[in-house]
Formats: C-alpha cells, sequence, structure tokens
C-alpha cells in the first residue's frame, strides 16, 4: 500500500471484557481514518482451534454484525504477520506509513496502565492512536512511537 496505513492486529473472535469495552471507539477510528484515505487493514492471527479464530464467512458475519469499517480484514493463521511484527496483545496497534516505516505501536489508549482497564467512559481515556496520526498530519515526529499494548492475548 502506497498510503499512510493504519494497521491493527487484534483477535477477531470476541469474548473477553476489554475488547467489547474497546468495539464502538474502534470503529469510530476505522471510519474516521478510512474516510480520510488511511488504508486500515485489521489482521486475525488466531491460529485455527484456538480462541479467537474464525472462518472467513464468520469474519464477514461478525464485521458486519459489530458495524466494523476496516479496509480490509487480513488472515493470518500461520501467526507470521502477527509474529513478525511482535504482537502479544489484541488490540495490539500499528501506524505504517506511505514509505513502510513503522511509526507506532503498542496500545490503542491509556486506560491499561489507569487501573480502568474496563471502565467503559472512553472519554477519559488518552488515544494513543489518534495522537499519533494527528503528528503524522502534522508532519511531527510521533511523540510517543511505543506504548504497552494491552488486552486478550493472541492465540498463536
Amino acid at each position: 500500500f502506497k498510503q499512510k496505513t493504519a494497521y491493527e492486529i487484534r483477535l477477531s473472535l470476541v469474548g473477553s471484557e476489554m475488547c467489547i469495552r474497546d468495539r464502538s471507539n474502534m470503529q469510530n477510528l476505522q471510519e474516521k481514518y478510512t474516510e480520510e484515505g488511511v488504508i486500515w487493514l485489521s489482521i486475525i492471527s488466531s491460529a485455527e482451534g484456538k480462541q479467537g479464530y474464525v472462518s472467513p464467512d464468520e469474519a464477514i458475519e461478525l464485521t458486519n454484525a459489530r458495524s466494523a469499517k476496516p479496509s480490509h480484514v487480513l488472515f493470518d493463521t500461520s501467526g507470521e504477520v502477527g509474529k513478525m511484527y511482535k504482537a502479544k496483545t489484541t488490540p495490539h496497534m500499528y501506524i505504517i506509513d506511505e514509505n513502510q516505516k513503522l511509526q507506532y505501536q503498542g496500545a490503542i489508549d491509556n486506560m491499561g496502565r489507569t487501573g480502568a482497564l474496563f471502565n467503559t467512559d472512553l472519554s477519559k481515556a488518552k488515544n494513543y492512536v489518534v495522537a499519533a496520526m494527528n503528528d503524522l498530519a502534522s508532519g511531527l515526529s510521533v511523540q510517543e512511537s511505543k506504548t504497552r499494548p494491552y488486552g486478550c492475548s493472541i492465540k498463536y
């Protein structure tokens, strides 16, 4: 891809409170950035038979049912892509620029560090993805280019 890319590695079959808490926030970001021309990849790195694995048809159903708005869904059942980026949790967010340079990696927000992991009031969160995208849009280097991700572990 030759344009700015927000790159997300996340489980698709959601069962944990963390992933449920995050759902509408993620869809809102997907919609905002894809409308701005960003390519948003949602990557399913769960191995067959493991928590989070879904078939392609199930992924389409879940994407539609959740009103998700990724540009594409990539199936990574071998875990090759997830392991290449050392993804450990879902969501584990990555922003890769138009020159294929990794600009940000880590948590979607700071709620994992606040002790309010399951707090559904995301208005109090600092969204690291939004901050990084704002820095890049302003022509700046990303101030916080790496944070500690939190959430459900990826089952390779």
